[in-house]
């Protein structure tokens, strides 16, 4: 059952947050004071946010290999946002040329100026 949950984690963390949340509120109550947090978490960055609950230790907090997972967490988080918006803005050179530059190159493909 543990290792369903690892991948059932791995492929959809927001939906493996909020299973966590609702099977084991006590759990996400421990590593946060408020719900806005990991509501937030759920929305923004929903890996180190499992994560985090996931390795948070009841009064004591994060230690040693714990912020090591998190800080892993939030660079794929990071990355998968970072990876979006190069995928939302193709930078090409035909964009980036001037409207009369792109009229001479369309020129120079048809045969020759008109």
């Amino acid at each position: 059952m543990g290792c369903l949950f690892a991948i059932f984690g791995g492929l959809f963390p927001r939906l493996a947050l909020l299973v966590l949340w609702i099977a084991r509120p006590a759990l996400v109550d421990a590593a946060f004071n408020t719900f806005i947090l990991p509501l937030l978490g759920i929305i923004f960055l929903p890996f180190t946010t499992l994560i985090y609950v996931i390795v948070y230790v009841p009064g004591i907090g994060l230690t040693g290999w714990g912020f090591f997972w998190v800080i892993l967490a939030l660079l794929l988080d990071l990355g998968h946002w970072g990876a979006s918006y190069t995928q939302q803005r193709p930078d090409t050179r035909a964009e980036r040329m001037r409207p009369r530059q792109r009229k001479q190159t369309a020129t120079k493909r048809e045969g020759g100026e008109r």
